[in-house]
């Protein structure tokens, strides 16, 4: 998979993805990245790539003609395929989740646009943007830190990018669900036992713990996600009881504050 990020700096996608995972997938071939500088189409002498609001406001907006430029030097210079997604990072767009990452990981290419400034020239936006993406409720000073994220967590779900086969279909919002705790050596650390089931060797034991302290950790932290969670017979009756168990708990407590 081939990822192509148009941005003002480069420099600061490449040093902070050719590491770790991502790094090792790239050099086996898995995945390529191609940071492209925007600046580089500039027409202005001074490279300038933005220019003052139509209608006033504070602030700069990104013009659209080095960005078209730079679209179609990557398109037809470097990939020679058909028109793929291109994906401009917004606080306007989609929150992006682990189904977004899947959906996105079944392409050969992604564009991604790293906007700067106010904005950029909606014209370009229209002809050349597919997918209008957010990492969340916040807003960042460029597109390229919620780039990486996004093509983090894409890359995971290449396959041949994880060493592990299981390792991209048990973490966390999986199903909907959040990932169990996980534990290592020592057995014992700081008078915190490891919990007796996992030392068990009981197969079966092991993965009913997980999935249910997966169930309760989603409850506690996320608890919208289990609207949708796959969970069996047994899991729904967990839950169930669990619910009951925490009402009956509040109950009590109102009852002994009265």
């Amino acid at each position: 998979m081939d990822f192509h990020v148009m941005t003002l700096f480069p420099e600061m996608i490449t040093a902070g993805l050719h590491t770790s995972i991502l790094g090792r997938a790239m050099d086996a071939g898995i995945i390529s990245l191609n940071a492209v500088n925007i600046r580089d189409y500039s027409e202005d002498k001074h490279r300038h790539v933005d220019d003052y609001p139509y209608g006033g406001g504070a602030g700069m907006v990104m013009s659209a003609e080095p960005i078209s430029k730079c679209y179609e030097d990557i398109v037809l210079k470097r990939m020679k395929r058909s028109r793929p997604r291109v994906i401009y990072l917004t606080p306007q767009g989609r929150v992006f989740n682990q189904e977004m990452a899947k959906e996105f990981a079944q392409e050969e290419d992604l564009i991604f646009l790293c906007g700067h400034y106010e904005g950029v020239d909606e014209r370009v936006l229209d002809e050349i943007v597919t997918d209008r993406v957010s990492i969340g409720d916040y807003v960042l000073s460029g597109g390229e830190l919620a780039s990486m994220v996004m093509i983090d967590a894409i890359s995971r779900m290449v396959p041949g990018v994880l060493t592990n086969e299981e390792s991209g279909s048990t973490e966390s919002f999986e199903g909907n669900l959040l990932e169990y705790p996980q534990y290592t050596r020592p057995e014992v650390w700081h008078d915190r036992k490891v919990p007796e089931v996992l030392l068990s060797g009981h197969h079966a034991k092991i993965e009913e713990w997980r999935r249910q302290q997966s169930i309760l950790r989603t409850h506690q932290v996320r608890p919208e996600l289990l609207e949708g969670a796959e969970l069996s017979k047994k899991e729904k009756k967990f839950y169930r009881e669990l619910l009951e168990k925490e009402q009956e708990m509040i109950e009590k407590n109102a009852s002994e504050e009265n």
